[in-house]
């Protein structure tokens, strides 16, 4: 069955102009997409035709063990404003944290969005709790484990947004007493996975380009988008040629970390994580490695466990 769409309400540009962005400045996003998705200049036009095609997916949005630091990345991460520009390109018909409606209104939307199997895409935000079915979890009276469960396996699509929908991330860590997992393992439905903590919005706005363009979207052998998680962090990372030549900071303060040298003896877990943060940076501005601070690997499942301490060398 094909995902519903609607075609009403202002284009994307109209959009944009209200909220006081410039044709220029999307373009230039289309161009930083077509960047992301490893495409040359070029293909920006055919980013700005995707979003602005007047095809509108219906997306539900669901809520589970978080922070919300997902939505935030989103809301309050791009230039122009992702949020007008997510709001123009697809019908978020559901989503806890930024929609109007609440209580029964609230889920009047969710089960009108969802009604029919195949109809809608399904992002997800949060590990699924699991321990004595669920319980640990509840939204509207039903556990996260019960309605991710329903709603997940009739969706069209699936996108596991950020490393706990992913992975089960924090709510996973040792000793995980609620027994929390990622989206696909604790429902069994497949997902795209755009793990990070939180993830950079520009990975799943790309992969909301290529589903409009109908593209095939490679995974990785744990799910993630070969165009954004396909290099690790250190094969990028502008420190890199220090690591070549041996030169490492022992301590955040010393003249080295001042200098930039590489902060693998700070816990850097660069080698070990993959993503596209030096390329694509966060807020177009910075990112961790860049800004002093060691990468952690949160794009990694279990990471909390398996790569920490974080500031120790690996």
């Amino acid at each position: 069955m094909k995902v519903s769409v609607s075609h009403g309400g202002d284009k994307v540009e109209e959009r944009l102009a209200k909220a006081g962005v410039s044709r220029r400045d999307f373009m230039k996003l289309c161009g930083t997409v077509a960047a992301v998705m490893g495409m040359g200049p070029a293909f920006a036009p055919k980013v700005a035709e995707a979003l602005t095609s007047g095809k509108k997916p219906s997306v539900v949005w669901l809520h589970n063990a978080e922070c919300t630091g997902c939505s935030e990345s989103i809301l309050r991460g791009m230039n122009p404003p992702f949020a007008e520009l997510v709001l123009g390109v697809i019908s978020l018909d559901y989503h806890e944290t930024v929609m109007a409606a609440a209580g029964e209104m609230a889920e009047k939307a969710l089960h009108h969005a969802t009604a029919e199997a195949g109809s809608f895409v399904c992002i997800t935000e949060g590990g699924i709790p699991t321990a004595e079915n669920g319980i640990y979890g509840k939204v509207a009276g039903r556990t996260m484990l019960e309605f991710n469960t329903e709603i997940c396996n009739k969706a069209a699509a699936n996108i596991a947004y950020g490393t706990c929908s992913a992975y089960g991330g924090v709510q996973a860590a040792a000793p995980n007493p609620t027994a929390a997992k990622g989206v696909a393992e604790a429902t069994g439905a497949t997902t795209i996975n755009i793990p990070g903590c939180p993830p950079n919005p520009y990975n799943l706005l790309g992969t909301v380009v290529m589903f409009l363009q109908g593209q095939a979207i490679d995974l990785d052998d744990i799910g993630r988008p070969t165009k954004f998680y396909g290099e690790s962090v250190h094969d990028n990372c502008p420190r890199l040629k220090y690591f070549d030549d041996n030169k490492f900071a022992e301590s955040f303060g010393d003249d080295a970390a001042k200098k930039g040298y590489c902060l693998m003896k700070l816990g850097c877990k660069g080698p070990y994580t993959y993503n596209n943060c030096p390329t694509i940076k966060f807020n177009q501005i910075n990112w961790p490695v860049e800004a002093g601070h060691p990468c952690i690997g949160c794009s990694e499942p279990n990471f909390w466990d398996e790569l920490s301490p974080f500031y120790e060398e690996a």
